[in-house]
């Protein structure tokens, strides 16, 4: 692994200390939410190496949410690509739609007790942070890790939704990334907020000149105008 020290060592952007891992990392998962964006089979492998690089910076810090984060992350991606590859080959293109209610209700129950139950094991485990760091920090680093999980699967499903549930992970990813001292992280978190209004705006506007389905009312499909980025 010496061939892969340089991951750990830290350079100068613009003052602040950066490490090479939070560096690399954050840079193709920006590169993952262009692609996402253009609903492009390449997002899920661009991911999946971006989430080794983010893997390998919080180890450096001891985020063990996090961490265990890029686990997940690796391993939902696989599936998520397979999902759209089977998708792309059986409809000819990836299509959006609205999640229903009682599927929006399964994402929010799952977001909120999901975030209880690993925050209570992280600090079983004292695996966040620091042994004995306060549960606000800790359920912050618990609620980036499930939140993460879910915007993987809506992603997977092809749920606008995920682009919201990002958006609640990234509230709380900025200032935990900044107090973590991840700066190019925190950094890279508030560029993610423009990016995920625009993925909001773009997958919707997909259902013109269908009707679309707004959170108020039943979802509906909604065809993609273009081909699927190969």
């Amino acid at each position: 692994m010496s061939a892969f020290h340089w991951l750990n060592e830290q350079f100068s952007f613009f003052g602040l200390p950066v490490y090479w891992s939070d560096f690399l990392g954050n840079i193709l998962a920006l590169a993952t939410v262009w692609l996402a964006l253009r609903r492009s089979l390449v997002a899920w492998p661009v991911q999946i190496l971006g989430s080794v690089f983010l893997l390998i910076a919080s180890l450096n810090v001891d985020l063990g949410g996090n961490a265990a984060r890029q686990v997940v992350i690796i391993v939902s991606a696989s599936w998520g690509w397979a999902t759209w590859k089977r998708s792309r080959e059986q409809e000819g293109a990836i299509n959006v739609r609205w999640a229903n209610w009682s599927e929006r209700a399964v994402l929010m129950a799952a977001m909120v007790l999901g975030t209880v139950a690993f925050a209570a094991v992280l600090k079983w485990q004292d695996a966040s942070f620091y042994p004995g760091a306060p549960m606000w920090m800790v359920s912050a680093d618990a609620w980036i890790f499930v939140g993460s999980i879910i915007a993987m699967y809506s992603q997977a499903r092809r749920y606008i939704e995920f682009w919201f549930v990002w958006l609640a992970v990234d509230l709380v990813g900025v200032p935990l990334a900044v107090h973590s001292e991840l700066y190019f992280s925190g950094i890279v978190y508030a560029v993610f907020f423009v990016m995920v209004v625009i993925g909001i705006r773009d997958w919707a506007s997909r259902s013109k000149p269908q009707e679309i389905a707004s959170p108020l009312e039943p979802a509906v499909l909604i065809e993609s105008r273009e081909e699927t980025t190969r």
